[in-house]
Parts: structure tokens; C-alpha cells; sequence
């Protein structure tokens, strides 16, 4: 059996909301936290609800001299869908720490991803939220780890990674920018079938953990829309 657990790849972030007492603060977190989870489950679409995400989102991802940018819905969606489709959307962290202000989330954390190795053979893996590899990356990696993909199996990516997610005046996010300061440190294993998660079996899962996102308004506010009408 792995020894992640899905479940608590969120736990730094359900910690901090339990400890925060700034309304803002407070749903930006829980914004922070129901899309991340949604984001491994496969259930992509709902990030993109216009009470969690701006009109036009900016992603940022660097890594050594990579800088790569992904700008709109459909961009990022398709990134999201690809994931989904393939088990890339499974992630796992360790020694997690998060920090909030009034207009960004930053993390910064050692980092899993699950990898296919299709993606690894073909040198087309683009990972990011929270890893990043590019093609020069990758093949220091494989050279140092002295072995081929194998086209049907699946790997597991790790390395240290730093994100900030900026959110608007309304608690939605704007965009995200992650940095990878290391690549060289990056490992790459390849997992046993047996330890392999799938999209849907993360999605159940995670279901118990990805609750309905709290009204801004209601919440920061204090101001009862239903009312307001």
C-alpha cells in the first residue's frame, strides 16, 4: 500500500482555517483548500464558478530557466482536463507550511505529483500547481535516475516547490505563481501498479472533504444578500 494519503495532502490548509479568525482571511482559505481538492478529484469545472475564480487568470511557473504562462479559462482548463484524464491531477505534500494575507495565499512545501510515463516518455510533461517540469529538467532527471520511461507505468515526481495565489477584493482567485528554486534536487520514482491512484478513485475520496463554498458576502461582510434583494 503508498504510504500518501490523499486526504490529508490539504491538512496544512485545514489547520490554518481552524486557527484564523479574519473573515477574509478565513474564506480565502477554505476557497484556497475546496479547489485544490476539486482540482484532484478531476472535478475541474467547478474551479472556474465566478464566485472562486476571476475572468481572466494568470498562471506563472518557473523553474530553473523555464518561464512558462498559461492566460484564460480555457487555458488553464485545458491543463486541468489533460491531468484528469490521464491520474496526473494527484498530488501529495509534506511539511507543508501556508501563510495568509488579505490578497494572497502563499505555500511552500516538498511536493508529489503523479506522472505518466507517456508524458515522461514523450517529453511533453507540463506540471505545474505545484510542480514543474520542463524538457531540460526532465532529462537531468532521467539521467541521474539511469533508466527509460516505461510508456505504461506511472512515476511520482517530488521536489520543493513555493506558490503564491493572489486573490481579488471578492475572495476570487486571480491567478497562480509557482516557483520551483531547485529542479536538480527533483526525484523521480516509478510506482508500483498497486500504489497508483486513479482521478476516480480520488474523487471518492475526497468528496467528504470538498464542501459548498460559504457566500463572500454573508461571510465577510455580514450582509445577508437574500435579504438585501
Amino acid at each position: 500500500m503508498s504510504k500518501h494519503d490523499i486526504t490529508m495532502t490539504n491538512l496544512a490548509v485545514r489547520r490554518l482555517i481552524e486557527t484564523t479568525e479574519n473573515p477574509r482571511h478565513k474564506f480565502m482559505l477554505i476557497a484556497y483548500d475546496r479547489h485544490r481538492n476539486l482540482e484532484m478529484a478531476g472535478r475541474y469545472e467547478e474551479i472556474f464558478a465566478p464566485e472562486m475564480m476571476s475572468e481572466n487568470p494568470v498562471y506563472h511557473m518557473h523553474a530553473d530557466r523555464t518561464n512558462a504562462k498559461l492566460e484564460g479559462k480555457d487555458a488553464v482548463k485545458s491543463l486541468y482536463r489533460m491531468w484528469a484524464q490521464t491520474n496526473q491531477s494527484i498530488f501529495y505534500t509534506e511539511n507543508e507550511q501556508v501563510a495568509v494575507a488579505d490578497n494572497y495565499i502563499a505555500s511552500v512545501t516538498t511536493v508529489y505529483q503523479q506522472v505518466s510515463g507517456r508524458s515522461l516518455a514523450a517529453n511533453k510533461v507540463m506540471s505545474h500547481l505545484p510542480g514543474f517540469l520542463s524538457e531540460a529538467i526532465l532529462k537531468r532527471v532521467l539521467a541521474a535516475k539511469s533508466f527509460k520511461a516505461d510508456e505504461s507505468a506511472m512515476y511520482l515526481y517530488k521536489n520543493i516547490v513555493q506558490m503564491i495565489w493572489p486573490y481579488d477584493d471578492r475572495g476570487r482567485l486571480v491567478g497562480e505563481d509557482v516557483w520551483e528554486p531547485d529542479p536538480d534536487k527533483a526525484e523521480i520514482t516509478k510506482l508500483d501498479p498497486a500504489d497508483v491512484l486513479t482521478t476516480e478513485e480520488s474523487a471518492r475520496l475526497l468528496g467528504p472533504l470538498i464542501k459548498p463554498l460559504p457566500s463572500f458576502d454573508e461571510m465577510v461582510r455580514g450582509k445577508d444578500v437574500r435579504q438585501a434583494s
